[in-house]
């Protein structure tokens, strides 16, 4: 008999992936999108194309995640063995805008889905997708190095990147990062006091060719839509020099995987590309340039309340628990296949 997964935010980037990740392994899925994305971000956010193929190959929910009652009807009907938490209002900018809106999503709707779990299909692992944004501005306490085209952390102690020991308390989240802190300590708390299998994987910069990148989110993606269909960008402070750690869905798809087969309880991983695909926006800028993509770009020395200058995740940790996942796409080959995904998108406009 073929496992259940239930999928939140399935017609984003990372569900979409995921659910084509778990339909080529013969998994049976009942998956979850309202497009909320499209309220957020305008068009290059609205992922309703996505629909159509969700209804052909799962049992798939127009519904909100809010919306308890819809969704306890779903749990009532399937036994899962799997979650997977994906669903999420992720900009800082629309999070400041509305901060109820923003928590209602972020961390109520997460402890409903927990206690739905609880309640209904208490041994399936609980897949929570966190952020990186939970440790606020705690990392530009860190003293960094300016090279020509990044900043690096001058300090040997963060030379394979920030880990799991760092205090997420005591600073300024953005209340993006504050409502995500929540919802991450629940399902914490869910695994430790209630023996659940849950995990927090808190992510760096998650991207591929599924993205739906917007101005307010997805920023490597809008970057590179921005450079191939000329349109104007504008860098946010930190002189274009600022660090993101860059991790294909696909290879998340496979960090997930490894924890459903052998998951532990109420566990916390900082997941990303790690230094080796971390980049810069003047590095990808060049990188793009030479591709024969040169972007229209302006600059705001004001960066964005919390906004990381450096920031590269620490994988030692989820690689000791789980040693043969290994990342297979390199930041180069994220853009080189993002180019590709956005030029047939616009070649089908026409």
């Amino acid at each position: 008999m073929n496992k259940v997964a239930l999928c939140t935010g399935a017609a984003g980037g990372l569900g979409f992936t995921l659910t084509k990740f778990l339909l080529e392994r013969n998994w049976n899925i009942v998956t979850i999108d309202n497009n909320f994305r499209a309220k957020f971000f305008g068009e290059d956010g609205d992922v309703f194309d996505k629909f159509d193929f969700l209804r052909e190959n799962t049992a798939f929910y127009n519904c909100d995640i809010r919306n308890n009652k819809q969704i306890e009807n779903i749990y009532k009907k399937y036994k899962f063995d799997v979650i997977f938490h994906l669903a999420a209002q992720p900009s800082h900018d629309l999070a400041a805008q509305d901060p109820l809106l923003d928590f209602d999503i972020n961390a109520r709707a997460t402890l409903q889905l927990l206690e739905l779990t609880r309640k209904y299909c208490y041994e399936a692992p609980f897949i929570y997708t966190s952020t990186n944004k939970v440790y606020g501005d705690t990392p530009n306490k860190l003293p960094l190095k300016e090279y020509k085209t990044r900043y690096e952390f001058d300090d040997q102690h963060f030379i394979n990147g920030i880990d799991e020991t760092m205090s997420i308390d005591k600073s300024l989240h953005s209340i993006f990062g504050a409502g995500k802190a929540a919802g991450d300590l629940l399902v914490q708390e869910y695994g430790k006091y209630f023996k659940m299998n849950t995990v927090c994987f808190r992510a760096g910069c998650l991207t591929g060719a599924a993205h739906a990148g917007a101005k307010l989110h997805g920023a490597l993606n809008y970057l590179i839509k921005c450079a191939v269909t000329n349109r104007p960008y504008t860098i946010i402070g930190y002189k274009g020099k600022q660090i993101r750690d860059n991790l294909d869905f696909s290879d998340l798809c496979e960090a997930f995987y490894k924890f459903y087969l052998n998951p532990r309880k109420g566990e916390v991983y900082n997941i990303g590309g790690g230094h080796k695909n971390s980049i810069s926006i003047l590095e990808a800028i060049d990188y793009l340039k030479n591709k024969g993509y040169e972007l229209n770009y302006s600059y705001d020395e004001n960066p964005r309340k919390g906004d990381h200058i450096c920031f590269y995740s620490c994988l030692n940790k989820f690689k000791m628990h789980y040693p043969n996942w290994t990342i297979k796409k390199s930041v180069h080959q994220i853009i080189d296949e993002t180019i590709t995904s956005i030029l047939e998108q616009e070649n089908g406009k026409t």
